[in-house]
């Protein structure tokens, strides 16, 4: 069920449209009898599809409707209409960017099939359009390091169980990307996948925004909507950073993980969600639940398949790889020659930590080192300084690096890429470095802050 408006002068006409497309297309219908009444409701409401009259009195009519949304950004499909037969009107109004146009004459069975026809129109586009952000950002997911392959075979062996999974990893390693992989590669693909930032949502409409609600449900729900998991359907609904979510919305969340249905906020009317939960965290869960910040039995409900995406760091061998990729796809976004790396630059950005935002900073970074370099080849002068400066171990008052920080920086690559070698198996690592034993490695990697995978 999609939610109409409706914008007509004639206001006996309007609300009989308004009643007829209710009874026959089941959708939520609302009334605007004027264009500055319509661009009130397009701000206000959740609105799926505009029915436009292009002739109303007054200082706006369709046509500045239309232009006004254009300059505001609001993407709904239009659908106008006329009872004048002045079709060079609506030829006019496809133009400026109307979806169709019909007469106020033609049944409304028509009218329910070209609303229908330009809603599903609206959501293709969107799916491309998000499927190009996919594309542009699938950078976060290449590499062929052992981590990598190992996150890759991970990734195939739970996309087909319609279970529960959790992703964890650090800011900026690309855990929505493992997501949409995850969701690419199950019997759902077809399906939407409904992306929601736990942590982007204010505490008092939480519950709305998941589970959705009915109109008059609080002081501003004018008209019914869905939720997220209503709006993931049979597909997949990922909660990014679910760790942020409050305690009463936790315990609604488990009830719909276990049940299966929702109830939306206003209504005592279970709605069935089969969509399958993906979440992640850069949090560790563990410590929210001993805290008291996250339910422990929500934790256990969430935490049926888990998936750790690697930070950049430990998988420094995937770098060149990376930085090639970002390079090439930063040119062509801005329309510049494509670029060639100076031989320094690739050992110099391996040498930095890139603990703070990981893949999402490199990308920053190559982006500054695109603009700033006028010619060809992008060289180490172009690299951020903040960069350089850490990789090079530098103070902050620029004083040189020490014999132990040398030899620190030196150990800590060498256990690494010994990691990366034995797909983090830390028995075999250890033997790898002819040390006594596990609990050797796993002491050295304290002292050098390489964390475990």
């Amino acid at each position: 069920m999609a939610t109409i408006l409706v914008c007509d002068d004639n206001a006996a006409l309007a609300e009989q449209y308004a009643y007829d497309l209710r009874r026959i297309g089941g959708h939520e219908v609302l009334v605007a009898r004027s264009g500055e009444q319509a661009l009130d409701a397009l701000a206000r409401e959740s609105v799926e599809c505009l029915i436009l009259d292009l002739e109303m009195p007054g200082g706006l009519d369709g046509f500045g409707v239309m232009r006004a949304m254009r300059d505001r950004g609001i993407e709904v499909p239009v659908i106008v209409y006329t009872g004048t037969g002045s079709y060079e009107r609506c030829v006019l109004a496809i133009r400026a960017g109307a979806y169709t146009f019909v007469d106020k004459g033609e049944p409304v069975e028509r009218i329910a099939r070209e609303i229908d026809n330009a809603i599903e129109r609206r959501h293709i586009l969107a799916e491309v359009a998000r499927l190009r952000r996919y594309a542009d950002d699938e950078s976060a997911l290449l590499g062929g390091s052992p981590a990598m392959r190992a996150l890759k075979q991970a990734i195939a062996r739970v996309a087909p169980i319609p279970s529960p999974v959790l992703i964890v990893g650090e800011s900026g390693t690309g855990k929505e990307l493992v997501a949409r992989d995850v969701h690419r590669l199950s019997d759902r693909a077809r399906e939407p996948f409904v992306a929601v930032n736990s942590a982007a949502l204010p505490e008092q409409l939480v519950e709305s925004e998941l589970f959705g609600h009915e109109r008059g449900a609080f002081t501003g729900a004018h008209v019914m909507r869905r939720g997220a998991f209503e709006s993931a359907g049979r597909g997949t609904l990922f909660l990014d950073e679910v760790g942020e979510l409050p305690l009463p919305a936790q315990a609604t969340l488990l009830r719909v993980l276990e049940d299966r249905t929702v109830v939306r906020l206003g209504s005592n009317r279970p709605v069935s969600v089969p969509a399958r939960v993906i979440t992640a965290t850069n949090r560790d869960l563990r410590v929210e639940v001993d805290a008291g910040r996250f339910r422990r039995d929500l934790y256990f409900r969430l935490n049926v398949h888990v998936l750790a995406v690697p930070p950049l760091r430990e998988r420094l061998s995937d770098l060149p790889e990376l930085v090639t990729h970002l390079v090439d796809a930063t040119c062509e976004r801005f329309h510049v020659r494509r670029k060639r790396l100076a031989p320094e630059v690739v050992p110099l950005l391996s040498a930095y930590d890139w603990r703070e935002n990981n893949v999402r900073e490199l990308r920053n970074v190559v982006e500054r080192m695109v603009i700033a370099a006028d010619g060809d080849t992008i060289g180490a002068e172009h690299v951020s300084a903040d960069v350089r400066d850490a990789a090079a171990g530098r103070a902050p008052a620029g004083a040189a690096r020490t014999f132990v920080e040398r030899k620190a920086e030196a150990e800590r690559r060498i256990v690494v890429e010994a990691l990366e070698r034995n797909g983090g198996h830390i028995t075999r690592t250890a033997a790898d470095l002819g040390l006594a034993d596990h609990a050797s490695l796993l002491k050295i990697m304290r002292r050098l802050g390489v964390e475990s995978p």
